[in-house]
């Protein structure tokens, strides 16, 4: 796994020990970057249940300004921050051990809005639903904002969460990913 593009290119990531986490692949993160945006001219990035921290840091290396990072590991919280200093990235970033749905709770206190929040829960656990609906109803994304959600393919999330809508759907293999933004209408 490496950073595909940005300041930092061809930089390889450590992965997580062990095999409970499931990290986004090279190809996968290439398409998506593709999608919305190969590069960025600022803004902050949200990278909940974080991982290795990769695509939080593929962001930035495209150009983001800030990170934030969560994860409720150890072992992917001392990941993200091995991988945040093999890029230099680690006085930009902040990171988190804690449930996803408590560090959000905290965002909104600090009123902080992001330009990209990653979500890639796992998915046995039923927590995208939830933090899609959290993360729509206290306006966490900008007006420009986007919000990628990693899916088991056979289990995709609603079109709409409150003020999110999903405008776009990609299918991996046994993976999908669904992107929402703020409507327009709302």
């Amino acid at each position: 796994m490496r950073v595909i593009a940005g300041s930092v290119r061809g930089i390889r990531l450590k992965m997580v020990p062990g095999n409970h986490v499931r990290p986004t692949s090279d190809r996968v993160k290439e398409t998506l970057f593709q999608v919305i945006g190969p590069y960025f001219d600022g803004g902050w990035v949200l990278d909940l249940f974080a991982g290795t921290g990769a695509l939080g840091i593929e962001a930035m290396s495209r150009g983001c300004d800030r990170a934030v990072f969560v994860d409720r590991s150890h072992a992917s919280v001392r990941t993200v921050k091995e991988n945040l200093q093999k890029t230099g990235f680690i006085e930009r970033s902040e990171v988190y051990r804690e449930d996803a749905r408590s560090a959000l709770r905290k965002l909104v206190r600090r009123g902080v809005r992001f330009r990209l929040i990653f979500l890639d829960a796992p998915f046995r656990e039923d927590l995208l639903k939830p933090t899609l609906r959290q993360i729509a109803a206290h306006s966490l994304l900008q007006e420009d904002g986007i919000a990628v959600a990693e899916h088991d393919a056979r289990n995709p999330p609603p079109d709409q969460f409150a003020t999110l809508r999903a405008y776009r759907r990609m299918s991996f293999g046994e993976g999908a990913i669904t992107l929402y933004a703020p409507d327009a209408d709302e």
